[in-house]
């Protein structure tokens, strides 16, 4: 056995949606670090263009699909352009979900005014943004004989967090489908394709900045209560997924199918008291 080589994507194909979002590009730069091909796909052209561009000019391999993943269509595109270029995909990452301010319950609100409307979009992103990608390009590791999705998951999926109703049940139709899928996968296709996830807890990106942070860097009252639920007392950095995203990512995780792996600083551990 090569221990040294367990965890390398060299050569490697992998698809990233929501790669133009924040955890996204760590995601990517992270693939790239460990030799793999980056598709980088999101809706930003111009960020993910930008992206493509700095991987390519520092002597990676890269390339950018901009793609809706809740289009069918554009996603069955994605895959025609990755299969022209390549001609193979070997793993996915489902990187796109978020939360939207219309399926966010603020305080001042009555629980029974919620936004029907919002909390739907919200959860179509995170759920069958997940589901589709899963749908068309896992189709494609079937047919070569083996591949790993990575789905990403939250601590909201796993304990009750106020306000980000449509985000919670989102993230926990995406574990329902990561250990669905990892045994419907593998009474179909054996062991050459595995789908897990990834657990982040609370991290900095575009869509909760304002729900932690005030404009001056502060934290808001609710990021302080992440803070002080969180045992390393502190947020997540995006860099600090990469390890995890590598391992299910790389062949070290070749006997690993339907987990969900932790990485939230103890938060979903701790009482509190």
């Amino acid at each position: 056995m090569d221990y040294t080589s367990m965890f390398s994507l060299k050569g490697k194909v992998i698809v990233v949606t929501g790669g133009t979002g924040i955890l996204g590009k760590a995601f990517v730069d992270g693939i790239i670090a460990s030799g793999g091909i980056a598709v980088v796909v999101g809706r930003n052209e111009t960020e993910g263009n930008k992206r493509v561009n700095e991987i390519l000019s520092n002597g990676g391999e890269a390339l950018f699909v901009q793609t809706d993943v809740l289009n069918e269509k554009q996603v069955e595109a994605l895959r025609d352009k990755v299969m022209e270029k390549y001609g193979r995909i070997d793993g996915l990452v489902n990187g796109a979900g978020g939360n939207m301010p219309q399926g966010v319950i603020q305080p001042d609100q009555d629980v029974f005014d919620m936004s029907i409307e919002g909390l739907k979009n919200v959860l179509d992103l995170n759920l069958w943004g997940t589901i589709i990608p899963t749908k068309i390009l896992g189709a494609v590791m079937a047919k070569g004989g083996s591949g790993s999705i990575v789905n990403i998951s939250s601590v909201s999926s796993k304990q009750m967090i106020t306000k980000v109703l449509g985000y919670s049940i989102g993230k926990a139709g995406v574990d329902c489908f990561t250990k669905w899928m990892a045994v419907e996968i593998a009474n179909r296709h054996g062991d050459k394709i595995r789908i897990n996830s990834i657990m982040p807890g609370f991290f900095l990106t575009e869509q909760n900045r304002t729900l932690l942070t005030n404009p001056d860097g502060t934290y808001t009252e609710r990021g302080g209560l992440v803070i002080k639920n969180t045992p390393y007392k502190r947020m997540g950095k995006p860099e600090e997924l990469v390890g995890a995203l590598i391992y299910l990512l790389s062949d070290a995780s070749k006997f690993v199918n339907g987990i969900d792996l932790g990485v939230d600083g103890g938060f979903t551990i701790f009482s509190g008291v």
